[in-house]
């Protein structure tokens, strides 16, 4: 038996995009959540990286 000759079919890649997707999805959540605490930082602040004293 060769590694050649044991290749994936087909439902690895409906796997595969869902995979992708649900990344995704939570990449963007947390770049929301981000850009909402910088927001409100700002706004409440007046600053994003300095920390208030």
């Amino acid at each position: 038996m060769s590694p050649e000759g044991q290749k994936r079919i087909g439902k690895a890649l409906a796997f595969n995009n869902l995979y992708t997707v649900i990344l995704a999805l939570a990449f963007g959540v947390v770049l929301a959540t981000a850009a909402l605490v910088a927001y409100k930082c700002y706004f409440q602040y007046g600053t994003i990286f300095k920390i208030p004293q």
